[in-house]
């Protein structure tokens, strides 16, 4: 299962999957393109290894890198409490 974490202001959104048993996270990002259809990346914390990048450029990839060493403590706390609704309680 993927619960959504983040949505940015071009679209972009950010889902992650619940921890696995050896402790990895997925983390899906996916952008909206008129071109191409959509952009995407997954990344397995919390190596933060990316596999499948699709369509993004370096600066946007950058971004994303960034967006998640900022975010990672808090993505794998969710994954681990069924989302971010969850750990939320709403």
């Amino acid at each position: 299962m993927m619960y959504p974490f983040l949505t940015l202001d071009d679209d972009t959104e950010i889902t992650h999957s619940e921890m696995r048993e050896d402790g990895s996270v997925k983390v899906y990002i996916e952008t909206p393109d008129e071109r191409d259809g959509f952009h995407d990346a997954t990344c397995f914390l919390p190596g933060y290894r990316w596999t499948d990048v699709h369509g993004y450029s370096e600066e946007e990839m950058e971004r994303f890198r960034q967006l998640l060493c900022n975010n990672a403590h808090l993505i794998l706390e969710f994954s681990q409490k069924g989302g971010v609704l969850h750990a939320a309680n709403f």
